[in-house]
């Protein structure tokens, strides 16, 4: 029996991308050339990095020795706080193609909305609406934006962001962000798809929570002969959600990556909407500023 494709979504401007990416947020430089290798002879086709991680120009290595043709994989990177600006954003590019050895980025985003500084969040967006019509990155999008971030932005920018990469995942559903991205044609992307970041301490009662012991999705999962990190990437993509979980456990990369012919029932993906706690995992997208979050992202 041939397993189905992982669906692909088609963002606001044509360009078509995998639901199903591999991130290498926290990846050790060491660790990373392995993993990408590993997934992508799985068959990720969705390669999402960052400047912040420190690791974009191991993912490129890993591209090139994969044997895998470049125009097959989505490659998406971030630009950090600290080379926020118009001219300072345009470097930040030069910096990442540089490392990661493309020419051309497939997807290029700016890693937070940066409040504090709405000017200058609004000039590093215009370096990437610069950059797209440049033909130098295919998509341009946004992370960690809030509803108020989004409509800030849409009320200067030119082009709509094409994704808006945020924390979501049953614990933290985000519903607000869901629905403004949906409005405006963004395709939401999460990241800690199966909840990783709730292994973080900040639950009232000063526990460890993980959604890898829920017992509603653990009965899911059993209902179905899967893993609850599948049933979760599932509900994702039958949401209509963009997807990047990160390990560097090769069986645990062939297992993420085993979910396209997963199908959750309607009351199925309801009782994992309801496990929404409203509880953020990571930090409050308002609070990260330059001065407190910026640090030096190296030349090439």
């Amino acid at each position: 029996m041939t397993t189905p494709p992982i669906p692909t979504l088609t963002l606001n401007n044509g360009v078509t991308i995998p639901a199903l990416g591999f991130g290498v947020f926290q990846t050790p430089p060491e660790q990373t050339v392995t993993a990408v290798r590993t997934a992508l002879e799985v068959g990720y086709r969705h390669i999402d990095t960052a400047a912040a991680y420190g690791n974009e120009r191991e993912v490129g290595r890993a591209l090139r020795e994969s044997g895998v043709p470049r125009e097959d994989v989505v490659v998406e990177t971030k630009v950090w706080v600290s080379d926020y600006g118009f001219d300072a954003t345009l470097h930040a590019f030069e910096k990442s193609a540089g490392k990661l050895g493309l020419d051309v980025i497939d997807v290029l985003v700016l890693h937070q909305p940066l409040p504090s500084e709405p000017d200058l969040a609004a000039d590093a967006y215009r370096a990437l609406e610069h950059l797209l019509a440049e033909g130098r990155v295919r998509a341009i999008g946004v992370s960690n934006f809030m509803p108020d971030h989004l409509e800030r932005l849409l009320g200067d920018a030119t082009v709509a962001p094409a994704l808006n990469q945020v924390e979501v995942h049953p614990y933290f559903r985000q519903p607000d962000v869901l629905a403004t991205d949906a409005e405006h044609g963004i395709v939401t992307q999460a990241w800690s798809p199966i909840g990783g970041i709730t292994f973080y301490p900040g639950w009232g009662d000063g526990a460890r929570r993980s959604t890898l012991q829920d017992p509603t999705i653990g009965r899911i999962a059993a209902a179905h002969g899967r893993t609850p990190a599948q049933v979760m990437l599932g509900w994702h993509l039958q949401q209509g959600r963009s997807a990047i979980p990160k390990s560097v456990t090769p069986a645990r990369i062939a297992e993420n990556f085993a979910v396209a012919d997963l199908t959750l029932t309607d009351d199925e993906l309801a009782a994992i909407d309801a496990l929404d706690t409203g509880l953020r995992g990571g930090p409050d997208p308002d609070t990260v500023t330059v001065a407190g979050w910026g640090r030096d992202i190296p030349e090439a």
